[in-house]
């Protein structure tokens, strides 16, 4: 058997992955190793629990002991785990810097030392800053704004001086925001989703002209995938996107079509520190050396997703309270009108 550790696997992208690798690869099995915080849940990866080729370990990156206990005969690591969401890292860089810069650098060390086939470095487009008039490409430089993706820019470079240092088997790839089901809706889509079902207003910062390339989760695990699995490629960084680039606004407007809303729900709030304009990736190389083509259109992957939040209340009414509640007043009721 094939053994792959998947850091993060309770996550949003993360949990997908695992399920991706169980259902295409009967000869390997799956560790999900993650910490449980609050966007962690074992719900995201229930229809493979009882799976024998499945193993779940709670723990944390930035624990040596545990990280060396976890990777002890993995084939593969796919390095998901990290504190990911741009608002909480302007109130609290310290946790985003302990996981995502020193967690890496765990993993790392016990990776170098045990050995295995692949190191898979889950970076973000975020790290780039603007894209500006052009799509950002592998080589442009890194000016991230925000503490998230200054951690993601430490993690990743950290990674690619084990690869020239150390020789450690590891590529680093940046994917653009992602859409799906399972999200934790504190992310835009699931929480726009979520509120307009509630009747709560939909939060847009500033003026919501705002773009991002938006990718279904599910074609991120097939990139994922293919990279994981091609020889010749150690010490490369690959982009990750659909192309398909739309606005705060559009997605907002389309939310409220979808599901019979008033566009009036959408409530455009102060904007937030450092809110990047645009970004956007150049996917030539990932397109040249694999041929892999996003498979899910931008509309019909909405749709999808919508109707999977408006199918599966269980899932996101028992998130969005307790804690979630508290940092969503802070977050936006507290926040004055843009």
């Amino acid at each position: 058997m094939v053994t792959c550790v998947v850091t993060g696997g309770a996550g949003f992208i993360g949990s997908h992955f695992v399920k991706h690798l169980l259902a295409r690869y009967p000869d390997y099995q799956v560790v999900n190793f993650d910490k449980l915080t609050y966007a962690g849940n074992l719900d995201n990866v229930r229809e493979v629990a009882d799976d024998p080729r499945y193993r779940f370990v709670q723990g944390d990156v930035a624990d040596e002991t545990a990280v060396r206990d976890v990777l002890e005969g993995a084939d593969y690591v796919v390095h998901f785990a990290a504190e990911t969401h741009v608002d909480r890292s302007i109130g609290d860089a310290a946790s985003f810097i302990r996981t995502d810069v020193f967690g890496t650098y765990v993993l790392l060390e016990a990776f170098r030392e045990m050995g295995g086939r692949r190191f898979l470095c889950i970076s973000t487009d975020e790290v780039y800053g603007e894209a500006g008039d052009e799509p950002s490409g592998e080589d442009s430089p890194l000016m991230p704004k925000s503490p998230y993706a200054a951690s993601k820019a430490g993690a990743e470079r950290l990674a690619y001086s084990y690869w020239i240092t150390y020789g450690v088997p590891l590529v680093v790839t940046r994917c653009t925001n992602n859409y799906g089901p399972y999200q934790y809706p504190e992310k835009m889509i699931p929480l726009f989703v979520t509120n307009a079902l509630e009747g709560e207003p939909l939060p847009v910062y500033g003026d919501g002209a705002n773009t991002r390339d938006w990718i279904n989760v599910s074609d991120h695990c097939n990139a994922l995938d293919a990279l994981l699995h091609t020889e010749g490629i150690e010490g490369e960084v690959f982009n990750i996107g659909s192309g398909e680039e739309k606005s705060v606004n559009e997605i907002a407007q389309a939310i409220c079509a979808a599901l019979d809303k008033p566009s009036d729900l959408i409530r455009y709030v102060t904007d937030r520190p450092g809110h990047v304009l645009r970004h956007a990736v150049s996917t030539e190389k990932l397109r040249a050396l694999l041929g892999w083509e996003p498979a899910v259109a931008f509309d019909k992957g909405l749709v999808a997703t919508i109707r999977w939040y408006v199918d599966n209340p269980w899932w996101w009414k028992r998130i969005k309270s307790g804690e979630y509640l508290e940092y969503y007043r802070h977050q936006y009721e507290e926040r004055g009108s843009a």
